[in-house]
């Protein structure tokens, strides 16, 4: 139990010690120390806990209770006064409705509510805190030399807050750990909430009107989920008697299916499906560290991880089968829009609302093969995605923009950079990375479930191809001549990346053993059963993948072994490679271009047409809870 709270309360002490600590250099250390820190802390929670069973942990914690009633009002008060002095009154209305809501069960009823365990730890909640404590201390490593850079280069526009910025950073790990090791539904609710105030301000740090606007967006919609968990714990309580996770899993499916849709409803909102999208593609307005964060180890993944939770309980119900749906339509729908966007930091975030879709329809299916394979789009995704969103932030700040037209050449103008892209591109489409893996897990448990829904997958799969294979190849388009402009790097960004592409490599080979120790206990401990891959399967990876190691090696050297010359344009050429003249003497130019296919999968169609067809099938679900 030390473990657990340690993880909770020492990213609250490094926060509020860099929130008052203005030396540079010494908050660096800081940063780097506790970083480390929390990653061995939590690599430690898996070797002294990966054998053991579910443990519960009681405490005895009534001056807890205050703090977190205290809390909460502060929070809200702050919400309230924002948003009045920004004219959001809808948010007002959200924030004050939420706040009277659990703040009037806590009073009334919280001297009755008797809980047996507030934490607790199983191997879900070890996958979770490994994914927080490693990729989020690795953000927070990197955002010390990025945000450094950041500052440098919007010297005039952006005030420098990075003593907040950190202050946040650390404060959203520890409301994470608090997530994900709570039992009293209470205290989860408590630290769901912080997570939405945290993005809130992350987003909104440029202080910017499309900054502030995209931050209110992202608030609104978490706090629509906000108050569904808010009206689902009483509910709970007093048609239960519980507030407790383990005591929920023990009841009757009848008796906790109302609180527990709306629990999901609320994992919706924060995992950002249709038609919440919209508050995650605006968060890529912040810096780099706040998209990575939000988009991999964190925000997006507490609210699939509550979904998980309760994969059993929904397991056979019609709001299960809705609910996949709308994952369904999500990742197919954002798949396609992916496709038609030239943005690098949007095609990552559709790419993350699409895979986030997946896990949902998974976890709405509630079969031991679906959790299984969701877990392990969770470890996969979190990996190669935190991966891609540090090295384009690096990207941007060298080429000064985040156009995948812009990053022809990349592999001999950032060369090593670009080859880490190539590692975390791999990772999320190419066998025998995890991802396709945990596709074709997800697959094969739609056909045993229902083979309709697997058109999702195998539709929203070829489009992931698509826009993936097209970012790849125009990395290593070389037409003219590059200069090396890698100097400059941070080692505190250099050095996340190196780990995080060791981790997309290693993880792919080991998986089979993150399966075995980690995943298949707890899907055998929730449904009697699990998934186990057959010794051949394991020895036909690991050929494929020392084969695909082959291809990023190739390019170490590439512009010392591989002279570039010009390529014959069906002309003579002229001075410039990309220019020739034709055969009546006219200068011509050569470019190429990727297809995007706006005609046919446009954003704005397809996200209208995506966000209807959620709303349609939310309502349904919230209307089917009931029968």
């Amino acid at each position: 139990m030390g473990l657990l709270i340690f993880l909770i309360t020492f990213p609250i002490i490094t926060a509020l010690v860099l929130l008052f600590l203005r030396n540079e250099k010494l908050s660096a250390l800081i940063v780097k120390f506790s970083a480390v820190t929390i990653a061995l802390a939590s690599s430690t929670l898996l070797f002294t806990n990966f054998h053991q069973e579910c443990q519960y942990f009681e405490l005895d914690c009534a001056f807890v209770e205050k703090i977190i009633l205290v809390l909460e009002t502060f929070m809200a008060g702050f919400i309230l006064y924002t948003a009045i002095r920004h004219k959001k009154y809808l948010i007002a209305g959200l924030i004050t409705l939420q706040f009277f809501i659990s703040a009037g069960f806590e009073l009334f009823f919280g001297q009755g509510i008797v809980v047996a365990h507030h934490l607790f730890v199983d191997k879900l909640s070890i996958i979770m805190a490994l994914i927080i404590g490693v990729i989020g201390g690795l953000i927070c490593i990197y955002a010390i030399g990025y945000m450094k850079s950041f500052h440098n280069l919007h010297r005039k526009e952006v005030k420098d807050s990075r003593s907040s910025f950190f202050f946040i950073l650390f404060i959203f790990l520890s409301a994470m750990f608090g997530i994900v090791f709570s039992n009293n539904l209470i205290w989860l609710y408590f630290f769901w909430e912080i997570t939405t105030l945290c993005s809130f301000i992350l987003i909104g740090y440029k202080q910017t009107e499309e900054a502030r606007n995209n931050a209110f967006k992202a608030l609104e919609y978490n706090l629509i989920g906000g108050l569904a968990f808010a009206v689902a714990i009483p509910y709970l309580y007093l048609s239960t008697g519980v507030v407790e996770l383990d005591k929920i899993m023990i009841l009757g499916k009848a008796s906790v299916l109302i609180p527990v849709v709306l629990i999901c409803f609320a994992g919706l909102t924060k995992s950002a499906q249709l038609p919440f999208s919209s508050w995650l593609l605006g968060a890529m307005v912040a810096p780099t560290p706040v998209s990575a964060l939000l988009h991999s180890s964190t925000m997006v993944k507490a609210g699939v991880y509550i979904i998980i939770r309760f994969a059993s309980v929904l397991q056979g119900t019609m709001s299960g089968f809705v609910l996949a749906i709308i994952g369904g339509v999500t990742f197919l729908i954002s798949s396609f829009i992916a496709i038609t966007q030239s943005d690098a930091k949007k095609v990552l975030a559709y790419s993350t609302i699409a895979n986030l879709g997946l896990i949902v329809l998974c976890a709405g299916i509630g079969t031991y093969e679906a959790v299984w394979a969701a877990i392990l789009l969770i470890i996969f995704h979190a990996i190669a995605k935190c991966l891609l969103f540090l090295c384009v932030g690096i990207v941007e700040h060298k080429i000064h923009s985040r156009n995948i037209e812009s990053m022809g050449g990349l592999i001999i103008s950032l060369p090593k950079l670009s080859i880490m892209m190539q590692i975390g591109m791999a990772g999320m489409f190419l066998a025998p990375f995890g991802m396709l893996i945990s596709k074709w897990a997800v697959l094969k448990a739609l056909v045993d479930y229902n083979p309709l829904l697997a058109v999702f997958v195998v539709f929203g799969s070829a489009a992931t191809l698509f826009f993936w294979v097209k970012w790849m190849g125009r990395l290593i388009t070389v037409i003219t001549n590059h200069q090396n402009i890698e100097e400059g790097i941070s080692k505190t960004e250099w050095v996340p990346l190196y780990v995080l592409s060791f981790l997309t490599i290693c993880i792919c080979g080991l998986f089979p053993v993150v399966s075995k120790f980690l995943i298949e206990p707890y899907v055998i401990e929730i449904f009697g059963q699990s998934v186990a891959m057959s010794q051949g399967n394991i020895y036909i990876m690991s050929i494929m993948l020392a084969m695909v190691l082959l291809f990023p090696l190739s390019f170490i050297n590439y512009g010392k072994k591989v002279k570039v010359v010009d390529a014959y344009l069906g002309g003579a050429n002229m001075d410039l490679a990309t220019n020739f003249r034709g055969s009546i003497g006219g200068a011509k130019d050569m470019e190429m271009k990727s297809y995007y296919l706006e005609k046919y999968f446009g954003e704005a169609r397809l996200f209208r047409f995506g966000v209807m067809i959620c709303i349609i099938f939310i309502i349904i679900m919230l209307g089917v809870m009931f029968i």
